[in-house]
């Protein structure tokens, strides 16, 4: 079973981006999405896959991804997903020995950056960066199935 366990932070400053690793853009859309799961098409880079996702509110949530071909994708994204789709760059920084993705939203989410981090646990602490903000874990307006919906830019 797949599993997907992070914590998701707003940002108080930029500070992070000098210790930006590398970067990687996302376009993302979405088949489908109820109250159980979510689907997802996704394109990074040259490669994409289908993201099947539970819609459980909290750091646990049932995950699975699978490669597909990036023509199928683009026909996806293009033809079946709901608009807009989520186009960001996530950016990848190194504290504390664990990997943070800082997600840069553009088109209708312009302006929102969030932090993600993946645990092994529920329970795992974590360091906090001194750029990490509020923990909005719990929050499903963060989610990117969310998003397409209520964009950030009418928040």
């Amino acid at each position: 079973m797949g599993v997907e366990i992070e914590r998701k932070f707003t940002l108080k400053n930029e500070s992070w981006r000098k210790d930006v690793q590398r970067s990687q853009r996302y376009v993302q859309g979405y088949l489908a999405g109820n109250e159980r799961n979510s689907i997802r098409v996704r394109i990074a880079g040259d490669k994409a896959n289908l993201n099947i996702k539970s819609a459980t509110l909290g750091i646990f949530r049932h995950e699975y991804e699978y490669d597909i071909p990036l023509s199928d994708a683009d026909e996806m994204l293009e033809t079946l997903c709901e608009k807009p789709v989520i186009d960001k760059v996530r950016h990848f920084v190194v504290f504390d020995n664990k990997t943070w993705e800082i997600d840069e939203f553009s088109g209708e989410n312009q302006g929102l950056i969030v932090a993600e981090i993946e645990l092994n646990d529920e329970a795992e602490a974590i360091t906090l960066p001194e750029w990490a903000g509020e923990d909005v874990s719990h929050d499903p307006r963060y989610y990117n199935v969310c998003l397409v919906k209520h964009p950030y830019k009418n928040w």
